[in-house]
């Protein structure tokens, strides 16, 4: 019997040593030097890119229109599909 216990809890002790957490390693930045004084791009620059980006917002919405349109289509002839196969259904069982 005092085996048994000695034995339980030596392998109580063990698992408690496995189980122990390590210390978790500390990650300093690199040193950077200091910031630099940035100059502001030029207006035009600014506007000429947000001008080329709003033109392809909106076509990417217009690509994104007709691909709903194409589902809503799509749908559509689910649905047709469907209710035609409904009724091939109720027409076999009648017969």
């Amino acid at each position: 019997m005092r085996f048994a216990t000695f034995s339980l809890l030596l392998a109580f002790a063990f698992a408690q040593v496995l189980l122990a957490q390590t210390p978790i390693p500390v990650i300093v930045p690199a040193a950077t030097p200091a910031a630099t004084k940035s100059q502001a791009p030029a207006p035009s620059q600014t506007s000429s890119s947000l001008q080329a980006a709003l033109k392809m917002l909106q076509e990417m919405k217009a690509a994104n229109e007709e691909t709903l349109r194409k589902q809503a289509a799509t749908l559509e002839q689910l649905d047709e599909l469907e209710k035609a196969a409904e009724q091939i259904k109720i027409y076999t069982k009648r017969g």
